[in-house]
């Protein structure tokens, strides 16, 4: 699968280890930024993943700051996407499962990388249950 990747300062030394795991999963990978950790406006960076997701150009999106809700509110404003936050490998399966997320938002000050990696792979690994869910995500969209 192709996987769009950002961050800002707050969760950029996330980022380059989320990278390694996800081309060791065989994943190609775009890596979106920052290239440093210097300080960033988080809109420069989740605009860039969502419209990867949004265009059909990445399955599937990562984005991680600090708390995951500016990067969150960002990529929510793009049509297609339902991006989720997640602190728990359990509400990364259950975004996916029932809410058919397509990026994964990681708070990158309140969990562990080792965390974050759980995230991830459970995130990617977890299909779309459909069924009752598929016509409450059909009724997400506002246009």
């Amino acid at each position: 699968m192709k996987i769009a990747i950002g961050s800002d300062h707050a969760g950029f030394d996330y980022k380059a280890p989320l990278v390694d795991v996800l081309k060791e999963l065989g994943h190609d990978v775009e890596d979106f930024g920052p290239a440093t950790a210097d300080s960033v406006d988080y809109p420069d960076f989740a605009h860039p993943v969502s419209s990867s997701v949004e265009d059909g150009k990445s399955q599937f999106g990562i984005l991680i700051c600090g708390s995951a809700n500016g990067v969150a509110i960002t990529a929510n404003k793009h049509q297609g996407v339902r991006a989720a936050i997640a602190w728990q490998k359990e509400i990364s399966v259950l975004a996916r499962l029932h809410n058919d997320a397509n990026i994964i938002c990681i708070p990158a000050r309140f969990i562990d990388l080792d965390l974050a990696k759980e995230i991830v792979k459970a995130f990617l690994t977890t299909d779309f249950e459909g069924g009752r869910h598929a016509n409450r995500v059909n009724k997400i969209s506002c246009s």
